[in-house]
């Protein structure tokens, strides 16, 4: 099984690259899963909001590999040649992900802060950031976590300011010719 990561600052596309995945018959394990089961079984309402104060729990608690740990045995629950994994936010995480699966790829996606603030800002989630101020304490919170590591360890980057089509024909150019036919 060749196993594919996903990262990238907040609003940068990883939820559109996991989306164009699945519509490639690609599987998606989303490591914000993991979080959301965690906020549920807090009993934490709304849901969205306390991602973030659960994942820096999760990682003080059990290490900043946490969340990957918890998402190998969902992956290796899948049967499939190709699985993508959306929401990477550290170098622990490749890490743990490169030991575990050999043939393991790291794809970055890439977006200027002003682009990613606008995107954040019409997808409404709760936790999505409406200021610049948030955007950048945002990005500070998840950069704690090695998250710009984990970005110069990708095998690929994919600069994503332009527009969602060009993006999923990056993305679609990038699963097609370089994973399936070359395996990057």
């Amino acid at each position: 099984m060749k196993v594919i990561g996903i990262v990238g600052l907040p609003g940068s596309g990883k939820g559109e690259c996991s989306r164009i995945a699945q519509q490639a018959g690609i599987p998606v394990v989303t490591m914000g899963d993991v979080i959301r089961n965690e906020v549920r079984k807090a009993g934490l309402p709304p849901l969205d909001t306390h991602m973030g104060e659960i994942a820096q729990k999760l990682r003080e608690e059990q290490g900043m590999g946490a969340i990957a740990i918890a998402c190998i045995p969902i992956i290796e629950q899948i049967q499939t040649q190709f699985i993508l994994i959306d929401g990477i936010r550290g170098d622990a995480e490749v890490q743990i992900f490169k030991d575990h699966f050999p043939s393991f790829i790291l794809i970055a996606i890439k977006a200027d802060s002003f682009v990613r603030l606008s995107r954040l800002q019409n997808r409404k989630r709760t936790d999505d950031c409406i200021t610049i101020e948030d955007l950048t304490r945002r990005d500070t919170r998840e950069t704690s976590w090695g998250l710009l590591h984990a970005l110069e360890m990708a095998d690929v980057t994919i600069m994503n300011n332009g527009s969602l089509q060009e993006f999923e024909e990056q993305v679609t150019e990038l699963f097609i010719k370089r994973v399936f036919r070359n395996g990057i």
